[in-house]
């Protein structure tokens, strides 16, 4: 029997908790507020009377047994999944769930190099060794693609006792690969089909989307709901398909997510579920008008490429989420972290990242046309006001690795600091990211060659913000004592 998506069970039950005036002789201690004024002015009286501990009536997300329960069954009927689970340290921690259930020490994992560091995380927590897959790179805009389906073969026929292959769906650009072709793929050789749809919450509620994991089959998704789906920051749904056991799920999500789970994290995942499901289409056909709209008027400035379907290539450029406004900016002279700062600091206008050739914009129904032709104007004065020769620009945001050891064995060895423009031909054991969107330039167990040293000289030149290193000037690397 269909479940009710026009009801959410745990907001209704915390708004029953208001109404009943409980006296709190519990955590936490600011007691609805009254105990640190100064936040409750900040944050509201409604937000902090919401902040509130797991109790009988409100269930508890360790262990779920009524209406945390219902509401992850309401969210796995609007997803198209047998189970899902509530995450309360954001994709990251979906994203290593889905990997850990999967994968024990030692396992295979097939999966892109341009993985988010979630999922490397994962594999230096549990020891499960990396297969890469290097996706395809367009070169007139230097972006890593998704995974050629021919590439994902290979692997798999190299590696035929690997558990799992995970996809990224879409990439933080908006290319998708062919999933579906993938996920059978997976399936045919025993392996499981595991999915980081961070960015990829609409796709299960939109009109005319990429294929969502849950419809062609996937066993397990990672969802940022507080990405495209409105919830609050941190907040994020893991899907389960048939194959899985939930329950061992469960135990593994237990591992590392807190056990003082944030109802106001939960009450929003419950509250956006709803209106995901009875608003969501209206909701992203908006944003596809938007961003289409956005893409059409900044190719019409010159220099930038919004780029978008016209590239699909039925391979690693399977399909394309219109929702995003990608924007490349070489061709005006100047790194995409270089118009983002411009964005920001001249205009007053937050994107989402620039990396050393794009910027992304995220676009949602919570924005305005106005808003939109603000972005518009400003990137045409951009272009006016700052554009200069492309040459001596950087122009590919990917390099393919050379792996030497697994991330588990780089990360907890033994270790010497090494100054960065003398780590050539060593073994990296940290990361090196620039952060958004958090995809590792190095990972743990990487050979570091002169095109990566010279990759992040530039990086840091053009003010990329650059994170994982214990050095927080990035002059130096953690190497590995081999």
């Amino acid at each position: 029997m269909p479940l009710n998506q026009n009801y959410a069970p745990l907001y209704e039950a915390m708004r029953n908790f208001r109404i009943n005036r409980v006296v709190p002789f519990d955590v936490p201690g600011h007691k609805g507020g009254r105990g640190n004024q100064e936040l409750t002015d900040f944050l509201g009286i409604n937000c902090m009377k919401a902040d509130v501990n797991s109790m009988k009536p409100l269930d508890n997300l360790c262990h779920p047994v009524s209406v945390i329960k219902e509401a992850q069954a309401l969210a796995a009927e609007a997803f198209g999944a047998k189970n899902s689970f509530f995450i309360v340290n954001g994709t990251t921690g979906s994203v290593q769930a889905m990997i850990m259930s999967v994968c024990k020490e030692n396992d295979k994992l097939i999966m892109p190099r341009n993985v988010h560091r979630s999922a490397i995380n994962a594999l230096v927590v549990n020891g499960a060794v990396p297969v890469y897959v290097n996706p395809g790179v367009n070169k007139e805009l230097g972006i890593p693609l998704g995974m050629s389906v021919a590439d994902v073969e290979k692997a798999i026929k190299e590696n035929p006792d690997a558990k799992a292959v995970l996809i990224n769906n879409p990439t933080y650009y908006g290319v998708c690969s062919d999933l579906k072709a993938i996920v059978e793929l997976a399936h045919k050789h025993n392996m499981m089909a595991l999915v980081d749809e961070a960015h990829g919450t609409h796709f299960y509620f939109g009109e005319n989307m990429p294929a969502s994991a849950m419809s062609v089959g996937a066993d397990m998704a990672a969802v940022s709901m507080h990405k495209s789906g409105g919830s609050l920051t941190q907040s994020s749904i893991l899907l389960l398909g048939d194959s899985v056991n939930a329950d061992y799920v469960r135990q593994v999500i237990n591992l590392t997510q807190t056990t003082s789970g944030s109802y106001l994290l939960m009450s929003s995942l419950d509250i956006a579920r709803k209106n995901l499901a009875m608003n969501g289409r209206q909701i992203f056909s908006k944003a596809v008008e938007y961003a289409q709209y956005a893409r059409n008027e900044i190719n019409k400035i010159g220099g930038y490429y919004a780029f978008g379907s016209e590239l699909k290539d039925n391979d690693a450029f399977f399909d394309f989420d219109k929702t995003k406004l990608s924007v490349n900016t070489i061709n005006i002279g100047l790194a995409g972290i270089e118009v983002y700062d411009l964005l920001r600091d001249e205009y007053n206008i937050q994107i989402e990242f620039g990396d050393i050739g794009n910027i992304l914009a995220y676009i949602s129904a919570g924005d305005r046309s106005l808003e939109i032709e603000r972005l518009i104007s400003a990137l045409s004065e951009i272009k006016r006001r700052y554009s200069k020769d492309r040459s001596g620009m950087f122009d590919h945001e990917y390099i393919n690795p050379q792996v030497v050891l697994s991330p588990k064995k780089a990360f907890f060895s033994d270790k010497t600091t090494t100054a960065l423009d003398k780590c050539s031909d060593m073994i990296c054991g940290e990361f090196v990211m620039c952060y958004p969107p958090g995809i590792p330039i190095l990972a743990p167990g990487e050979r570091i060659t002169r095109e990566i040293i010279d990759y992040i000289n530039y990086a840091k030149d053009k003010g990329c913000f650059l994170t994982g290193t214990q050095d927080m000037s990035v002059t130096s690397l953690q190497t590995v004592n081999i």
